[in-house]
C-alpha cells in the first residue's frame, strides 16, 4: 500500500476510534418461556483451546499474537520517526499500553459506556467507504499484522478506552486555585543569597527582577498545583501570600527567589489544563492497577 494511503488510514483509524462516544448498549433479550426439555444423553462439547496470552487483566486475556504484532507495529513506527528502541523497551512500552487500555475499556463497560457491535460495524463500513473498498482495508490490516477479528477487537477496545479516558479528564475543572508568581533565577547559591538579603533590606523585588531578567522580569504567570516541573518551586509559591518573597530555593536548574503577585481561583490555561488532565489519567491508572489482578505470562 502506498505510504500516503497508510498515513491516511492511520489518521482515519484514530479519528474513528475516538469518535465512538455516542454508542449505546444493545438491549438484552430475556429468554422466552418454554417447557423443560427431556434429558437426553449427548456427547460433551469439545473443550475450547485457551488463547495464548501475553497477560491477563482481571481475567481478560491480552492475546499473545496481538501483543507480538503490536510490538512490530511500534518498532516500525519508531523506525519511521528515525528513532531506535531496544526489544526490551518496545516490549515494556507496548505491554504497559495494552494493560492501560484494557483497564480503561473494562471501566467503561462497567460504567455503561459500551460500544455495540452494530456501532462498531457501522464505523468499519464508513472506513471501508472512505478508503475506497474492503480490499484497501484488508491490505492495511495485512501490512500491520491484523486479522479481521483482531482488528475489530483492537478498534472496539480502543474506542471503549477513549470513552473512559474522556470521562476521567472531563473531571478536571476549567477553573481552580492558582498563584501568579515571579522569580529571579541564579546559578550559584551565594549570589542568590546576596540578592535575597537586598530584598529583605528593602530593595524592590521588581527592580531586581528587571535587572537580572530584563526580557521577562521573571514572569512565571498563573499556575495551579501539579503543573510546574519543579515541585519545590510550586510548593514554595503556594506557601506564600501576595507580596511575600520566598527563601532561596534550590532546584535542578539553579537557585530561585519567588515572589507571589496574586493568588486565588483562576481559569486554567490550555496547557495547564492538559497537564492536569494527563496527571488525573495517570493517577487513575495507578490506582486501578493497584486494585486489579494483572498476571503477566512468563
Amino acid at each position: 500500500m502506498p505510504p500516503q494511503l497508510i498515513k491516511q488510514f492511520n489518521a482515519i483509524f484514530l479519528t474513528l476510534a475516538l469518535s465512538l462516544l455516542s454508542a449505546c448498549a444493545l438491549p438484552l433479550r430475556a429468554p422466552s418461556g418454554s417447557a423443560t426439555p427431556a434429558t437426553t444423553s449427548t456427547p460433551e462439547p469439545p473443550t475450547s483451546t485457551p488463547v495464548p496470552a501475553a497477560a491477563t487483566v482481571n481475567g481478560e486475556i491480552i492475546a499473545l499474537t496481538e501483543y507480538q504484532a503490536e510490538i512490530q507495529r511500534y518498532k516500525s513506527a519508531q523506525t519511521a520517526l528515525g528513532k531506535t528502541v531496544t526489544d526490551e523497551e518496545a516490549e515494556r512500552i507496548v505491554l504497559d499500553e495494552l494493560i492501560s487500555e484494557t483497564l480503561l475499556a473494562q471501566a467503561a463497560r462497567a460504567d455503561g459506556l459500551i460500544v455495540t457491535e452494530s456501532a462498531l460495524q457501522s464505523r468499519i463500513d464508513a472506513l471501508v467507504a472512505t478508503l475506497g473498498g474492503a480490499d484497501k482495508l484488508s491490505a492495511w490490516q495485512f501490512a500491520h499484522g491484523y486479522t479481521d477479528e483482531s482488528f475489530r477487537v483492537a478498534l472496539k477496545r480502543s474506542a471503549e478506552a477513549a470513552l473512559m479516558r474522556d470521562k476521567i479528564i472531563a473531571q478536571v475543572p476549567l477553573t481552580t486555585e492558582q498563584v501568579h508568581a515571579r522569580q529571579i533565577l541564579f546559578y550559584n547559591a551565594s549570589e542568590a543569597q546576596a540578592v535575597l538579603d537586598e530584598i529583605n533590606s528593602g530593595t524592590s523585588f521588581d527592580q531586581l527582577a528587571l535587572l537580572y531578567d530584563p526580557a521577562t522580569r521573571g514572569e512565571l504567570g498563573w499556575f495551579p498545583r501539579g503543573y510546574l516541573l519543579e515541585p519545590s518551586i510550586e510548593e514554595a509559591a503556594f506557601a506564600l501570600q501576595p507580596g511575600q518573597v520566598s527563601a532561596v530555593i534550590q532546584s535542578g536548574i539553579g537557585f530561585h527567589i519567588i515572589m507571589v503577585v496574586e493568588r486565588g481561583d483562576h481559569a486554567l490555561s490550555p496547557d495547564a489544563r492538559y497537564t492536569l488532565q494527563q496527571s488525573a489519567l495517570q493517577n487513575w491508572l495507578t490506582q486501578q492497577r493497584a486494585q486489579s489482578q494483572i498476571v503477566l505470562t512468563p
